[in-house]
């Protein structure tokens, strides 16, 4: 690690046409983690840099602390400011990041990760208003515009504004878990994890006055995940036919109830894997997983690696 007292260094990289709310996403998240991480600002030149707003915004460093990155953060910037073609100054700042550091992007900033080839061949995101763009833009890119965050390998790409707080916390979490994740979204009064993805908050139509939210439900249901529950069960609290609850479920969360329910019990699993020391079928049976094969198939899925693996690796950290 590159930071001060084994602390891994996070470098933010602001460009011209910066949202000053992302540009202050990391240094507050990863600020609030326990000394874990040391979070210092760059340009491509040291100079100051044009917000999106009415202000310029200075920093202390220029693109020579790159190199000493453990993870490097781009930010969002101004649709107005996507450049057409990666700007030489970029391109040179960009390649001064070691091969082993994790880069990140926040929202627009995937467009410049990919215009670097960055994304070649990875699985990504941005935000769903230039998803389109982007898809005829970087066709080599596999887009997936639902989603708030991908992690792929060391590279990850994370959607509109808020969400470089989720990546953000998604890191925490990987690498010291979710017991320190949470208590850096309590001190930021953030939540720890949002369910669902960008649909949600794609312009739909406004529902008519008096429709039933399928908020309580999801409540009732993430008490109860240990249980083999249904469509029809989560249709019937919410005393809707399926075809509306599904239909009013995906409006509200971006995920059918199915792919809500697995996620939620992935992310049960992860936490008692790194909190306890209960056998891995019974982890599977208190998340409401059948078997422990069925937890072993869908944590593989969501993060590429085993129980056993994910256990050891956070025994070690502790």
């Amino acid at each position: 690690m590159s930071g001060k007292h084994g602390q891994e260094r996070v470098v933010v990289l602001a460009l011209d046409g910066v949202y000053p709310f992302e540009l202050g996403i990391p240094s507050r998240i990863f600020g609030a983690a326990d000394g874990h991480y040391e979070v210092l600002t760059c340009t491509v030149d040291g100079r100051p840099v044009r917000s999106n707003a009415d202000f310029t915004i200075g920093v202390e460093h220029g693109p020579e602390i790159l190199d000493t990155a453990d993870t490097v953060v781009i930010v969002s910037m101004a649709p107005a400011y996507i450049p057409a073609e990666l700007p030489d100054e970029v391109a040179a700042a960009l390649a001064r990041i070691r091969p082993d550091a994790r880069i990140v992007s926040i929202c627009t900033a995937a467009f410049v990760l990919a215009e670097a080839g960055l994304l070649d061949g990875r699985r990504a995101t941005t935000h769903w208003q230039v998803a389109e763009t982007f898809r005829r833009r970087f066709p080599r890119v596999d887009l997936d515009p639902d989603v708030l965050f991908v992690a792929d390998g060391r590279v990850l790409t994370s959607a509109g504004a808020a969400s470089g707080v989720d990546v953000c916390l998604h890191i925490v979490r990987t690498d010291h878990g979710s017991e320190l994740a949470n208590s850096v979204a309590r001190r930021c009064v953030v939540p720890p994890f949002r369910d669902g993805g960008q649909a949600q908050y794609i312009e739909q139509p406004v529902p008519e006055s008096g429709a039933a939210s399928t908020a309580g439900t999801r409540l009732w249901a993430m008490q109860r995940l240990g249980e083999p529950l249904t469509l029809t069960d989560l249709a019937g609290h919410a005393r809707m036919s399926l075809r509306t609850f599904a239909r009013r479920f995906n409006d509200e969360v971006g995920l059918s109830p199915g792919r809500w329910l697995i996620q939620q019990r992935v992310a049960r699993a992860r936490h008692l894997l790194e909190s306890s020391d209960m056998p891995v079928d019974r982890i599977a049976a208190e998340v409401g997983f059948a078997t422990g094969a069925s937890l072993r198939q869908h944590l593989h899925a969501a993060i590429g690696v085993s129980p056993q693996a994910y256990r050891r690796t956070f025994q070690q950290a502790r």
